[in-house]
């Protein structure tokens, strides 16, 4: 007999082997959930390493934040949803974030906004109001030209009347309080729309909480005329030359303006079926 080991029945030994081993591979890809098969062939054909061909922030770039440099602080904001105190079990109480405005944006502005801004500069050069417009933000795709509140009539007549821009209406006019931005403590802004062009801009007001005076538009935009009175009633905006500057929602000797950031939070009393309910801020305590 010989000592020399048979090749022919090696070979057929590792080629069983072989085979085993591929069925092996075979039966457990099979057995892999579908769904954890589909992913990992869709990351090596994107090469994401998330299965996404579109990334998030390439789907919606209106919502990706802002770049650093390209806004303005003006205060902290400390907690979130009035969370404060031993009560908070939340951990937003805890919460510290800077309170930002975007910066003004630097010409070319792109699409029409070219067109509307380039407009508006030409009829302010001609009548010598060039520092009508402090500033132009273009955000999350929208353009919001800051004016300052004694030039807002004049502008506002040109945006309606201008060939070039009409914006025959404005949706509405809506407060905001900044009580951290000293000097421009309240804002009023302006929904303005070309239904010529089919253009939407937004126009903002600011002035300071020492001197809420603001020109009414009801002249040049009659829709106007309770959404001034809501304004006033809600944030204490004092619309000059409105026809009737009364209250729409609070009774008219209400104190203060419920809207505004430093008007308490509280209620008052309320009876329900012969009962009394207290206000809510006396209804239920964590603390």
């Amino acid at each position: 007999m010989s000592d020399k080991p048979d090749e022919n029945v090696d070979e057929k030994v590792a080629g069983k082997a072989a085979d085993e081993s591929d069925d092996k591979t075979d039966s457990n890809e099979s057995a892999r959930p579908a769904e954890e098969r589909n992913l990992e062939k869709a990351k090596s054909e994107t090469g994401t390493g998330s299965g996404v061909e579109q990334p998030a922030p390439d789907q919606s770039p209106e919502n990706v934040p802002a770049p650093t440099g390209e806004v303005r602080a003006f205060g902290v904001r400390h907690g979130m949803f009035g969370t404060s105190g031993t009560g908070d079990t939340s951990g937003y109480g805890g919460l510290v974030s800077a309170k930002v405005f975007p910066a003004a944006a630097q010409k070319p502005y792109g699409g029409w906004f070219d067109e509307v801004a380039g407009a508006l500069e030409e009829r302010l050069e001609s009548t010598e109001l060039t520092s009508a417009i402090e500033s132009v933000v273009i955000h999350r795709g929208e353009i919001t030209f800051h004016v300052r509140r004694e030039d807002l009539p004049f502008v506002a007549q040109m945006l309606r009347d201008d060939e070039r821009l009409r914006f025959e209406f404005c949706a509405g006019v809506s407060g905001v309080h900044y009580p951290e931005d000293t000097g421009r403590e309240l804002h009023a802004v302006y929904q303005l729309t070309s239904m010529t062009h089919n253009r939407r801009i937004r126009v903002e007001v600011s002035t300071p909480d020492s001197d809420p005076h603001i020109p009414s538009l009801v002249s040049i935009y009659p829709t106007l005329d309770w959404h001034e009175r809501e304004t006033y009633d809600m944030f204490g905006l004092v619309f000059d030359g409105h026809p009737a500057l009364t209250r729409v929602l609070m009774p008219d000797d209400w104190p203060g303006h419920p809207q505004r950031k430093d008007y308490p939070l509280g209620g008052i009393p309320v009876e329900y079926k012969g009962g009394s309910i207290p206000p809510p801020d006396q209804r239920r305590s964590y603390n």
